[in-house]
């Protein structure tokens, strides 16, 4: 007997459906699985079997063959369990299959019968709403994940014995209705740090506040121990709480990754990656056979700090060029390409030399030129102009560390940041960007006009300084940042020296 139950499966960041099909026929005791399954997928036959006579049911002595159509796309994961099982039933005539075909399934069976939560489930859901199924049968693990969605009815299950009760009478469950924009949403976010935590170092707080007024990419250069770390790891406490739709863009990743606590379903903390120096490009930008997201993707909407730059492998840093500039990461594949988004804030930290003690006024640095040329030459002339502000961390002084005295807090910066971030939301209102740093060149051209004092200032800037063309494009966006923090709808001069000594490096170092 055949039976046809319906699942979906995950392609980059979105859901496809599956159709699943069960065939139960006479022959030598054997359960074939095809439609090009991974290896999770091929097991989960064992799972089946045994999820089902532990539930009570039978599981005859019979061929069943299990197909995955379409059968030209790689399926991977064990979501595909609980369809498997209630196909086998209703091949086997030990369930009505009346109802197969009105509810997309899914779900992880454990040996007992009890349903597991999986990844994914978000995605899913969204495409459920835009089908013709009636509903989404999923584990009750996922239910708030899925709540997520617009107006599709979820029916969360905890055993497979409860999702056969469900199919016999579904007349008799109460689902459960996913209302989307009309959940509850958190605004604020907690964190444990504070920049209030951080002595001193006065510029280099300025310098992070006009990178998250404007999301702009920030180099950290000075010795160890300086505080570079410590104030990377705070800029995510001065950032502007995430909409509605960046919370979900956000969520949706990390539930494709199987990060997402299922207690929470939504995402409203902007995320913080930090990936050791060891990552591999793949693991940075995104790959594999079957294509999945990497730390700039999940850092979407949020903060990547790599510490340590220079000891990152050079093809790692090379990698992030593009993600940098189009704020997306394309996988391509010899059967499909995926793309992933990655509009995040750069944090880069790194010594000036091999020991680090070449700015330390207190520690002498015993690095020759050569030494120091060459570790800083493993930062790449592409990659540092995509940056948007070099600053320098001195060494804090010990009349700063001892002093006591109390400083701003985050919400305090963040009060300001939010500010001029109302001026960069009416400007973009029709536009999809929401921060200065992503205009293209001519959102730059039509934003960014000079004075003819200010265009005389740049041009010597760049004369002087030897910058290109994108230097010169950063320099206005940093510019129009400032200006909006100081409330100004145009961008003065002053504006302009501000952004143009936030390049200094360029020159002093890699000069």
């Amino acid at each position: 007997m055949l039976s046809k139950t319906y699942s979906y499966g995950i392609s980059g960041l979105d859901a496809y459906p599956i159709t699943i099909e069960i065939d139960v026929a006479r022959g030598l005791p054997a359960t074939i699985i095809v439609g090009l399954p991974d290896s999770a997928i091929r097991e989960s036959k064992e799972r089946v079997r045994s999820a089902i006579k532990n539930s009570g049911y039978q599981f005859g002595a019979r061929r069943i063959t299990v197909n995955l159509s379409p059968a030209d796309i790689k399926k991977e994961g064990p979501s595909f369990d609980l369809a498997i099982a209630l196909g086998v039933l209703a091949a086997t005539g030990q369930i009505c299959p009346d109802f197969l075909d009105q509810y997309a399934i899914l779900g992880e069976l454990s040996l007992d019968g009890h349903i597991q939560p999986v990844s994914g489930t978000l995605p899913i859901a969204l495409a459920v709403a835009k089908s013709n199924f009636k509903g989404l049968i999923l584990p009750s693990a996922n239910s708030a994940e899925a709540g997520l969605a617009q107006q599709i009815k979820i029916y969360p299950v905890r055993t497979l014995t409860e999702t056969v009760h469900l199919l016999n009478d579904p007349g008799n469950v109460n689902p459960l209705m996913a209302c989307g924009n009309h959940l509850p949403f958190p605004k604020c976010a907690i964190h444990d740090v504070d920049f209030s935590d951080v002595k001193g170092q006065a510029h280099v707080k300025r310098g992070l506040e006009i990178a998250a007024a404007g999301n702009h990419n920030v180099l950290l250069i000075g010795p160890p121990g300086s505080g570079k770390s410590m104030l990377a790891k705070r800029l995510p406490t001065i950032l502007p709480d995430m909409s509605l739709e960046e919370s979900l863009e956000t969520t949706k990743i990390h539930s494709v990754m199987g990060l997402l606590d299922h207690q929470q379903g939504i995402i409203s903390e902007r995320p913080f990656r930090s990936p050791h120096h060891t990552t591999s490009d793949v693991a940075i930008v995104g790959g594999g056979s079957i294509p999945r997201p990497g730390e700039v993707t999940l850092s979407h909407n949020g903060v990547l700090f790599l510490d340590e730059l220079p000891e990152f492998n050079r093809n790692v840093l090379e990698s992030l060029r593009q993600p940098l500039e189009d704020h997306y990461v394309t996988i391509s594949r010899a059967i499909r390409s995926v793309r992933f988004p990655s509009k995040f804030i750069l944090i880069a930290a790194m010594n000036p030399c091999p020991c680090g003690f070449l700015t330390d006024s207190k520690r002498q640095c015993h690095c020759t030129p050569h030494q120091i040329q060459k570790y800083l030459s493993r930062i790449s002339g592409p990659l540092l102009d995509r940056i948007d502000l070099h600053l320098e961390v001195p060494t804090l002084p010990s009349i700063d560390l001892v002093n006591n005295s109390p400083t701003e807090t985050s919400q305090t910066i963040k009060e300001r940041i939010e500010k001029a971030r109302l001026y960069q939301l009416q400007r973009f209102i029709d536009m999809p960007i929401v921060a200065n740093g992503y205009m293209n060149h001519r959102q730059v051209k039509k934003f960014c006009g000079l004075t003819s004092e200010g265009k005389k200032l740049l041009k010597s800037a760049i004369d002087e300084l030897g910058l290109s063309a994108r230097a010169y494009d950063k320099i206005l966006k940093v510019a129009r940042t400032v200006s909006d923090m100081a409330g100004s709808e145009s961008i003065q001069p002053e504006h302009i020296a501000e952004a143009i000594q936030y390049r200094s490096l360029d020159r002093n170092w890699w000069g």
